[in-house]
Formats: structure tokens, sequence, C-alpha cells
């Protein structure tokens, strides 16, 4: 296949993009914190999309005949092209990137700011650091930032919600983009971002910057049409669409029957056959009422033409099962998918010095699991179960579902015994990197996740009128 092939192949797949990037966000994040690193859930039918991602995440997701695009680039546009962000390089064809000339030099690392750009969901700041940074106690090559916006701190800081971070080595340095979503329902035309360097690499200096942020003509279509799916206990409203020089975004709210439940919208065509593909979602605002549960996001989309007068559509759902459990009183048992018909038989549990093995097979498959789907559930399992004291089950904080430290172990290693009859084995290590202490069968919680094996769930399409409220 030659690269025309391919990237046309790459151009027709759909590709779930904002659970994929809040995947790779959140492991992410839990490597950067030390201690307990985890190897993050794939979602059965998204290994592909990841394996797409690392050809196309820094593109920016919109691919206007990216060769002339890139031809016709102004020299602002360079850096861009470093980072194949399309998107920056339009911009800077258009002339929409402010340049920056900021510089700072905290313990001998010098920070300098070259650029910035805001449309409509995306703020971005490219930089350089010098190669004093190697002094820090990264591996060479590498090169991270701890960093806040606004005056906010630590974690609690809504601009780094999905934040990333491109490098690239170059004489002298590190060139580095960083890719924001705007985390704020109301757009400020101009407004001045203070950002703060914690460290870099380890080297503590307080490189404090206060960067103008200008987002360039736009226009608001108020749309304020929903779509009901009672079957599901989902409800979708499109607010509006926010259209601005070299992309749009989406702003929709969801009313959920399921806390966890997550809506993604695949795709739209509009009226003409155009097919716009979303990217980054950001959570505007979230409420609960009764047993209902709302939340508005604003989704990056690719620019909307002019001249559309309806979009239609094609939303998913990804279903979030609620745990069970069963307390390991016995050596058989099954446990039960509250929202699919998948089921799991724990066929026996032994305790063999300091190993745990439970041997079980899944139930209400609706077909052989393919070489592929195999290797999904190989890394799920890893980290679909959780041995649990029942002592503590009552300390374990929904929002933060880990279990106490040497009370729980929420890692196993997987064992393939059958896979035409999708039997399996876990292995638990009572006194490896998690440990269990004074482990006892009869005082312990088994508890299984189903979520990541329950397929997604491909909604009915729907259309909104663009003209309606915007003649």
């Amino acid at each position: 296949m030659d690269n025309k092939e391919v990237k046309s192949a790459i151009d027709k797949i759909d590709v779930p993009k904002e659970k994929v990037f809040n995947a790779i966000d959140k492991g992410l994040k839990m490597s950067g914190q030390g201690g307990k690193t985890k190897k993050k859930k794939v979602f059965a039918g998204l290994a592909t999309a990841v394996a797409l991602l690392g050809i196309t995440v820094a593109s920016g997701f919109i691919n206007p005949t990216m060769n002339k695009v890139l031809a016709n680039a102004p020299l602002i546009g360079g850096i861009f092209q470093e980072f194949d962000d399309s998107m920056g390089v339009e911009l800077a064809n258009q002339d929409a990137v402010t340049e920056l000339n900021q510089s700072l030099t905290k313990n001998g690392v010098t920070v300098r700011l070259t650029n910035a750009y805001f449309d409509g969901n995306v703020v971005s700041i490219t930089g350089f650091v010098d190669k004093s940074v190697e002094n820090g106690h990264n591996e060479k090559g590498e090169v991270s930032f701890d960093v806040n916006f606004e005056h906010n701190k630590g974690d609690n800081d809504p601009w780094l919600n999905g934040m990333s971070t491109g490098i690239k080595k170059v004489n002298g340095g590190y060139d580095f983009q960083w890719k924001m979503e705007y985390p704020y329902k109301a757009i400020k035309e101009n407004f001045t971002l203070p950002i703060t360097i914690h460290y870099i690499n380890g080297i503590k200096g307080e490189w404090n910057f206060n960067i103008p942020i200008k987002q360039e003509k736009y226009r608001t279509l108020a749309i304020k049409q929903e779509k009901n799916y009672p079957e599901v206990g989902i409800k979708i409203g499109v607010d509006e669409i926010f259209v601005a020089k070299a992309s749009s975004s989406l702003i929709y709210e969801m009313e959920k029957e399921y806390k966890d439940d997550d809506i993604y919208i695949k795709k739209a065509i509009d009226d003409k056959g155009n097919v716009y593909r979303f990217g980054n979602g950001t959570t505007l605002a979230e409420s609960q009422t009764g047993d209902r549960y709302y939340h508005t996001i604003r989704i990056e989309m690719n620019k909307l033409k002019a001249d559309s007068l309806s979009l239609t559509f094609y939303p998913q759902l990804f279903v979030a099962d609620p745990k069970v459990q069963q307390r390991l009183d016995k050596k058989s048992f099954v446990l039960k998918s509250k929202r699919s018909n998948l089921a799991l038989q724990v066929n026996d549990i032994k305790k063999d010095r300091e190993k745990l093995v439970i041997d079980y097979q899944f139930l209400g498959l609706s077909k052989e699991l393919s070489k592929h789907r195999l290797e999904l559930f190989d890394n799920n399992l890893e980290y679909s179960f959780m041995l649990v004291d029942q002592k503590v089950l009552d300390k374990i904080d929904p929002e933060n579902p880990f279990g106490p430290e040497n009370h729980s172990i929420s890692q196993n290693k997987v064992k393939i015994i059958d896979a035409k009859t999708a039997h399996f084995q876990s292995i638990f290590n009572l006194n490896g990197e998690e440990k269990f202490n004074n482990f006892k069968l009869e005082n312990t919680v088994l508890q299984f996740d189903f979520s990541t094996f329950i397929g997604v769930k491909e909604l009915e399409p729907f259309t909104v009128d663009l003209q309606k409220d915007n003649k």
C-alpha cells in the first residue's frame, strides 16, 4: 500500500477521539504521579483508533490538503510544522497567531515563549527551553513541565484537563508546544493568561509569564434543539455552534440516568454531504437533579461550511456498568453484569503461598474472541478486578475508586487457558507492589467492572436545523 492509499484509508476511519484523548491524558497524568502506575484500560473497538492517533494526534484532527497549506505557510508557521499542527499553520496563513517575545532565566535555565493562538476550543502556546534543562532529573531528550495557569494550584487547574505537550530537539535546546482546551463557556475575545512554570525536569525556578490571548473573528449559531433516547435514559441537547477562523466548536448538553455513561458524537453530515469530525471535549458544567445527571460539553469540530442548512449527528453511547462484587467465602459463583448479557463464571479460587489464582470463564459473548479482541480482553482483565478487605469497603471513594493501601489489590496477571471458550486465570501477588496484609479468603471481597467489555452502542442519528434561530 503506497502513501496515498494509507492516507485514504486513515481518512475513512471514524476515530472516537474524545474517548481516546481522555484515556491518553489520564494515563499520562497517572504515570507522572510516581508510586503506583497503572496500565490504562482500552475500550473494545478503540485499539485501532489509538494506533492511528499515533500518526495523527498532533495534527489537531483538521487536515485541509496539508501539503498545500504547509507549502504556503509563512515563516511564523514553521514552529507549527514542527508539531504537525495544521490548525496553527492555517492560522499563521491568516495572520491570526500572536507573536511573543517573553524570556526568563531561572537557576540557569532559560525559557522563551514565542507564539500563541486561540481558535474556538483550542489555546496553543509555543516556546523554547535551552539545553541547560538537561541538568535536571529527566533522561536526555526528555522535557517535562510542572505548570499552572491563572494562578491555579496543582491539579485543580481547569487548563490542565486535556492539556498536551509536544517536544522537539533543536539547536541549543528544545522547542515545545502546549495545547489546552479553553475551560470556560463564555468566550473572552481578548485576555491575559498568567502562566507559572514551577519546575522543568525537576529544576525549580518559578518562571512567570503573562501572555496576551486573542480570539479572532468568529460567529455563533444558536440551535437549542434536542433528541431523547428513553430506552437508554439519555437526552442530548444541541445548544450552539461556535465558528472560528480555522475550526468550529459544538456545545451540547447530556441528561443521563447513569452518571458515568458517556456520549461521543462520532461525526456529523450537513445537507450538502460535507462530513465533520470531532476532537477534544471540555466539560463546562456538571450538576444533578434528583436521579438525573447533567453535563455541558464543548467539543472541537471541523469548520462549519457557511452555506450549511442542517446537520445530522451520529452519537455513540459508552455504557458505564456498576461494579459487581462477591465475598470469597465460596470457591465458585457467577458475577452478572447489570446492564448487559455478560457474566463471569468463577470456577475455582486457590491460594498458593503469596499468590491467589482465580479461574473463570466469560459468558454471554456474541462471538468467539478474535486475536484482536483477545488482546483487548487480556489488557482489560488485568485491571477490571479488585480484591478488597471487607473491613475497608466503606472507605473507598466512589469518585476515586482505589482501595486503601495494604488492604487491596487492583492489578493481576492474566493467563489464557482457552481462547475459544473465553477461559482465563487471574493471578494476584499478595505481597507485590500492592500488598494485602493479613489476607484471608473469607474476609476478602472480589469486585469486577464489566464496563470496558460492553460494546459501544450506536444511537439513532438526529438532525438539527441550523437556520431555525439564525435567520
